[in-house]
């Protein structure tokens, strides 16, 4: 690792995100992870769990720039990527900027809007470009999504196909408070009075830099065996009808990467993979039919399938 200060510095950016979002370390951290492997994240959950919180708090602490979209049928592809006004004092045309171009862009209820603008955001995430009366944009680097969907309340909404839900790098799910920390939130008092005495402890420049040194942690032949091994384990489920994508393995490597470059360590090891699994894999796959009259999780079910799986022969 080459720079262990900065690696510190992303830690104590946790830390001071914590102020914030009380008693919710663990999906911080998986939050993070995902930001610094170069990943967007989907956050499925119901309203006032402090979702828009979570994204404001990480634009400051990582001083990024922010947007808010607040998806709606009416939002359309143009709000998302922009536009071209004409200029009658210029005689041409003028760019207007959508929404995506920002460092950190909060795509709320993204499955309340069209397929159609949906696939607008979802295209920029892949591409990390938009294109506009045919002139091709780059937006700005570091680039990150963090998207919501509220589960309960489904009337009017379009729901996210597979190739689209295997564009995030992990789903996850905030849930209710501890009672502790819904105490120590109540005293808090509000919530943008706490965001406010948040400050930044890491620059746009820094983040790009942590990204280049996460994509340098050591991967051993054996762990890149064991990801694939796992991969096919969920193709090959009875429980499964879809199993993850090589789009899915990717993702996986460069959370545990992450993983790793937080646990202040220079290489991969199984328990990295461990630790992100299920955040990564969980939204990529299908339960089949049988699975489903069984009730099963998608999470127990990846839990057979990871003890299932025999550990590194160096690592057992």
């Amino acid at each position: 690792m080459k720079d262990i200060y900065i690696c510190q510095k992303a830690q104590r950016a946790m830390g001071e995100i914590e102020k914030v979002i009380i008693g919710k370390s663990r999906i911080i951290r998986q939050v993070m992870t995902a930001i610094i492997a170069s990943g967007h994240i989907l956050i499925e959950d119901i309203p006032g769990v402090g979702k828009t919180t979570l994204a404001l708090a990480f634009s400051k602490v990582l001083g990024l720039d922010y947007q808010r979209i607040q998806f709606t049928p009416d939002v359309m592809p143009a709000d998302i990527v922009g536009f071209s006004v004409y200029k009658p004092e210029i005689g041409s045309f003028e760019y207007q900027k959508g929404g995506a171009m920002t460092n950190l862009l909060l795509a709320d209820e993204i499955n309340r809007t069209s397929p159609k603008t949906q696939s607008a955001l979802l295209e920029a995430m892949e591409e990390g470009k938009i294109t506009v009366d045919g002139i091709t944009r780059e937006l700005p680097q570091p680039y990150v999504v963090i998207a919501t969907q509220n589960p309960i309340g489904s009337i009017g909404t379009h729901s996210l196909p597979e190739s689209q839900m295997d564009r995030f790098m992990i789903r996850i799910s905030m849930g209710y408070p501890d009672y502790e920390s819904e105490v120590s939130m109540l005293k808090q008092g509000r919530v943008n009075v706490a965001i406010d005495q948040i400050i930044e402890k890491i620059t746009a420049e820094e983040l790009i830099e942590i990204r280049q040194e996460v994509e340098e942690i050591y991967v051993h032949e054996d762990i890149y065996r064991y990801i694939v091994t796992l991969a096919n384990a969920t193709r090959n489920s009875r429980n499964l009808d879809l199993g993850l994508s090589p789009r899915g393995t990717i993702a996986l490597l460069r959370m545990a990467k992450a993983n790793a470059y937080l646990s202040n360590r220079t290489y991969l090891i199984p328990e990295d993979i461990k630790q992100v699994f299920f955040v990564t894999a969980g939204h990529r796959v299908i339960k089949s039919k049988e699975a489903k009259i069984q009730r099963k999780a998608n999470g127990d079910i990846l839990k057979e399938i990871m003890k299932s799986v025999p550990l590194p022969k160096g690592n057992q």
